[in-house]
């Protein structure tokens, strides 16, 4: 049987054509980069098409369960359906529901992806729309909630861009959290950084940074790019 249209990964295929964000680099950084090895709970946040939570299920204990939850109707159902064809089809769980509505017992490892446009930024389609605006999901309320379902020595992993970023590791203290590591990541040496993966605990320890370019000086990918995501890409 023919994948739907989507992205095929080494052990399961991500279709991604009702979700209003589709599978893109920052997901699987996301992915790769989360630290998994002590968490037993897990939540992603905006859930979209399933990707990160289904990177996370291939990397983690396999007795460690993950909530996905995702507000947008089409994108759970979807992500539902790419859990179900997945390898770990008892391992992720999806709700169709806000984070700010979402009650659950405290997790090990929060994940997300958030939405970072402002109210300026406009998308013909409604769906991309709330997965890239703010609007639905500001980082006070993604702190807020990440601080209410962590458990006390839990982690909280994010992708942003670089300003978002910037700004929602001055914010995280206000709710409690530090910034244990921060990666920058940036397209190749010469181009400036433009996305951070940020790890946050209760924690006031100290920030470890590092960085990561996705490719070389020559345009192939860099050794720590594939040292991260060959266990997901076919083509290495």
């Amino acid at each position: 049987m023919m994948a739907s249209p989507g992205f095929t990964f080494k052990q399961f295929h991500v279709a991604h054509d009702r979700c209003g964000m589709k599978v893109g680099t920052d997901a699987v950084l996301l992915g790769a980069w989360t630290p998994v090895d002590s968490a037993r709970r897990i939540l992603d946040i905006g859930t979209g098409s399933g990707v990160i939570a289904l990177m996370l299920a291939q990397r983690s204990h396999p007795d460690t369960h993950i909530d996905a939850i995702e507000i947008d109707a089409n994108a759970s159902l979807q992500a539902s359906e790419n859990i179900l064809a997945s390898p770990w089809p008892d391992k992720v769980l999806v709700h169709h529901v806000s984070l700010q509505a979402y009650q659950s017992e405290p997790y090990d490892l929060i994940v997300s992806n958030p939405p970072y446009f402002g109210a300026g930024q406009s998308f013909s389609d409604p769906a991309r729309a709330t997965a890239r605006h703010d609007g639905a999901l500001s980082q006070h309320e993604l702190l807020q909630s990440a601080a209410r379902l962590l458990a006390p020595a839990g982690r909280l992993a994010l992708v942003m861009p670089k300003e978002e970023g910037e700004r929602c590791c001055a914010l995280a203290a206000q709710y409690g959290l530090h910034c244990l590591q921060i990666d920058r990541v940036r397209s190749t040496p010469s181009k400036e950084v433009n996305r951070l993966l940020m790890l946050f605990s209760r924690e006031c320890v100290g920030v470890e940074c590092n960085e990561i370019c996705i490719h070389s000086a020559i345009g192939s990918y860099s050794e720590r790019y594939i040292q991260l995501t060959s266990a997901f890409y076919l083509k290495m």
